[in-house]
């Protein structure tokens, strides 16, 4: 095997449920530590380094999610690679794809956007089986006005009201190129409730906690804790409307990403 340094884009899907979120933390279960756990297994007496695609939260889960393998030795075959891989990951995690890159690729500088879904039922307790996947809100929710919410969050905006203990560095000013609530037609299950829906969110990068509150005012506005005009306000550079609810991250998935 050559001594270098060699470059690999791998895609995966998760289930979040049980762990504590993507980033490596002491202490705790996460993605990347049992990622890690199984290269440095598979990859013995070599060096080895990964990076996401970005740090999904505590529970959130991925249809398709990325992150790049950087290793002393070239991987020459790819296929058995992805066998070995699953075989020793654990049943929450699989890889579906590996391809080579090189140093002229960036994960985080090179995606062109990502999907994130948001389940949501409401009205009615679902079935304990259906918690890892969707999120229920017990009260009853005007889904009409919040599907007519949904195109407020769409184009460039100041984002700073939706995120946790911003920074002064922190880009609040952040583009949604797409934000639509539907029928979920995504994941199906018999122990789903009758009728649960999606919140579809198509941008090129995210804040921490963006998404689910997000999807924390529309709750709040269904609920009628919120109205549109505060909705409209809450994007705007000087607006003192505080956001408190992020909706649990159990109900979030990473559907989709591309890179350029």
């Amino acid at each position: 095997m050559e001594k270098r340094r060699f470059y690999y884009l791998i895609r995966l899907q998760y289930l979040g449920f049980r762990f504590s979120g993507w980033q490596k933390q002491p202490g705790q279960k996460t993605i990347e530590q049992m990622l890690l756990k199984t290269l440095k297994f598979v990859l013995p007496n070599q060096k080895i380094k990964i990076l996401g695609a970005g740090r999904t939260d505590a529970k959130v889960s991925a249809l398709d999610g990325a992150f790049e393998l950087f290793t002393e030795y070239r991987v020459h075959q790819l296929a058995p690679f992805i066998d070995v891989l699953n075989k020793n990951l654990p049943p929450d995690i699989r890889v579906t794809e590996i391809r080579e890159t090189d140093k002229t690729f960036n994960i985080i500088q090179n995606s062109k956007f990502k999907e994130y879904v948001y389940l949501f039922a409401f009205g009615v307790k679902s079935h304990p089986f259906s918690a890892p996947f969707v999120t229920t809100i017990l009260d009853q929710l005007d889904l009409e006005l919040m599907q007519e919410a949904t195109k407020l969050f769409e184009g460039e905006h100041n984002f700073s009201a939706y995120t946790a203990r911003i920074q002064k560095n922190t880009r609040s000013v952040r583009t949604i190129d797409s934000c639509l609530i539907r029928r979920n037609e995504l994941l199906k299950a018999n122990f789903f409730p009758d009728e649960s829906y999606a919140l579809h969110v198509t941008g090129k990068g995210f804040m921490r906690y963006q998404v689910r509150m997000i999807m924390g005012a529309l709750i709040q506005l269904g609920k009628g804790a919120l109205t549109l005009t505060d909705i409209e306000n809450s994007l705007k550079a000087d607006s003192t409307i505080q956001l408190t609810y992020v909706a649990p991250g159990s109900g979030l998935l990473l559907n989709s990403l591309e890179f350029e």
